[in-house]
């Protein structure tokens, strides 16, 4: 017999209260996650905003440390004002350069800005859309893959059963904290993520979390 289909959660991941609502869930449909809370406490709220500047912020975050990528993009956000798709087109391949953005991320960029002006993609609409649809959207876009998107869902929009399986960070916490000997593969840790949905979301932060205390953690 097949088993029941969770329920989905329709809010979205605004506040610390949610975060909290999301651990105690997380308690009980997994004892590894159970460890990782007790270790971690309720992990950092980490919303951010949505819309162009959102996604232009995680383009400038693709494959960069933390430090590096709030560094980037603290020129970036005071080098653009104000922050939207036709102030960027307006600006030189050059004068984002010297913002700290690498060609390949200029391009993303100028793809993205180009697409809101044309109106192939409604951020605002993306606040109330499905998953498919909002990676079928982001994705559409030269430069934006599946990672981009996933992260998006997360933080800008919030959605609970988010998750990002091909990043490295939560690939290799899941490594530790569940003692596998060798990182997941992104199919591995989307199947692995079943069992924490409906609430996904937060067990990337606790995730996220207990990485970033990996010189403690590490065994």
């Amino acid at each position: 017999m097949p088993s029941a289909r969770k329920k989905p959660i329709r809010s979205i991941i605004e506040t610390p209260d949610d975060i909290k609502r999301g651990c105690r869930r997380l308690r009980k449909l997994c004892p590894r996650m159970k460890d990782v809370h007790d270790l971690i406490g309720d992990p950092p709220l980490r919303r951010r905003e949505g819309g162009f500047p959102g996604l232009a912020r995680i383009v400038v975050g693709q494959q960069l440390s933390i430090a590096s990528a709030d560094a980037i993009w603290n020129k970036v956000a005071h080098g653009i004002a104000p922050l939207e798709p036709e102030t960027l087109a307006a600006q030189s391949d050059e004068a984002l350069r010297q913002l700290g953005l690498s060609r390949p991320k200029v391009k993303t960029l100028r793809n993205v800005a180009e697409a809101a002006i044309a109106g192939n993609i409604d951020f605002a609409s993306l606040q109330t859309a499905q998953p498919e649809e909002v990676h079928a959207q982001l994705t559409a876009i030269s430069g934006i893959g599946p990672w981009s998107a996933d992260i998006y869902c997360l933080f800008c929009i919030g959605m609970p059963d988010a998750f990002a399986p091909a990043d490295l960070a939560l690939q290799e916490a899941a490594r530790i904290a569940f003692d596998f000997e060798s990182r997941p593969s992104a199919l591995e840790l989307s199947e692995l993520a079943e069992r924490w949905s409906p609430w996904r979301g937060v067990a990337a932060r606790l995730l996220w979390a207990y990485y970033a205390r990996k010189p403690v953690i590490q065994r």
